[in-house]
């Protein structure tokens, strides 16, 4: 059967190709060719190496003499402890003969429409990220202008003083940027898990009922014929029985819903059901 490894790595490729790209590139854009903090490292000048003094002539190392050639340069064997006998394996009844199918999980999540809804939503919260990060940035670009337009004209410790001040504001804002990152790919992990969770049990149930016992990834075989692939089968049931997915509102922390244990997910189906309250006796 399929592993829970190799759906998690294939799935979290086909839907959760989500990195920090979205707060780093937009602090990446738009820095200009001011000299400070926010030149990126690659527009900088390249610093030019200083020239080095001539380097003193190395002594020249003595010829080997004849008793040194003669000495073998492998290093030696050292002895080691002996090789315990292994038991005898006691014979056991041969596995079944395989009967193989095989399936791409990113094209069952391009499919998904569990999965395209948690792409929509949490893409729509790293683009908004993108442009608050963006727009912030524009703004550390200004003070620093008006910082170096005032030079002339304030002290430098009313310089240093707004300088700090704009550190500040700047590592605060990165701190921020930096968290709500974080929050969009924990909640990109939740919806990962819910529909990971639900298809490894409909690969099972798929392979079970077409009477296979070895199921493949498509993109690992070389050559495979259209009856072995049960791709659209297993996106057609995974839509059925989980059409959509719960994903954290924007302004909830994933973490603190998982430490409270209201986070209504999929784990919630392994919980027994509450027994029923016990009815009050009839008043006579």
């Amino acid at each position: 059967m399929l592993r829970k490894s190799g759906i998690r790595l294939l799935a979290a490729t086909a839907l959760l190709g989500w990195g920090y790209q979205a707060v780093s590139s937009a602090h990446a854009q738009g820095t200009g060719g001011n000299a400070g903090w926010f030149v990126p490292k690659a527009s900088q000048p390249a610093a030019r190496a200083p020239q080095r003094e001539a380097a003193a002539p190395m002594p020249l190392a003595a010829a080997p003499t004849d008793m040194e050639e003669a000495q073998p340069q492998n290093p030696p064997i050292l002895p080691l402890p002996p090789v315990p006998k292994a038991p005898d394996v006691s014979k056991s009844a041969p596995p079944p003969a395989p009967v193989i199918g095989v399936i791409s999980v990113p094209e069952v999540m391009r499919l998904s429409s569990a999965a395209q809804q948690a792409e929509r939503v949490l893409g729509a919260r790293r683009d908004d990220l993108a442009r608050e990060a963006q727009k912030e940035q524009a703004g550390w670009r200004d003070e620093q202008q008006k910082l170096q337009g005032q030079a002339k004209t304030m002290a430098s410790d009313q310089i240093q003083a707004q300088e700090r001040k704009l550190q500040e504001r700047v590592m605060a804002a990165q701190k921020d940027f930096r968290n709500r990152n974080r929050v969009i790919q924990e909640a990109a992990q939740v919806a990962l898990g819910q529909i990971e969770r639900e298809l490894v049990q409909i690969i099972r149930q798929v392979a079970a009922s077409r009477g296979m016992n070895l199921v493949l990834h498509r993109e690992q075989v070389a050559l495979s014929q259209e009856p072995l692939d049960v791709t659209q089968q297993v996106a057609t049931q995974l839509n059925a029985v989980l059409p959509t997915v719960f994903i954290p509102a924007a302004d909830a922390d994933p973490e603190v819903l998982a430490k409270s244990g209201t986070m209504p997910t999929t784990a919630d189906a392994d919980k027994p059901a509450p027994a029923p309250a016990a009815a009050a006796p009839a008043k006579h």
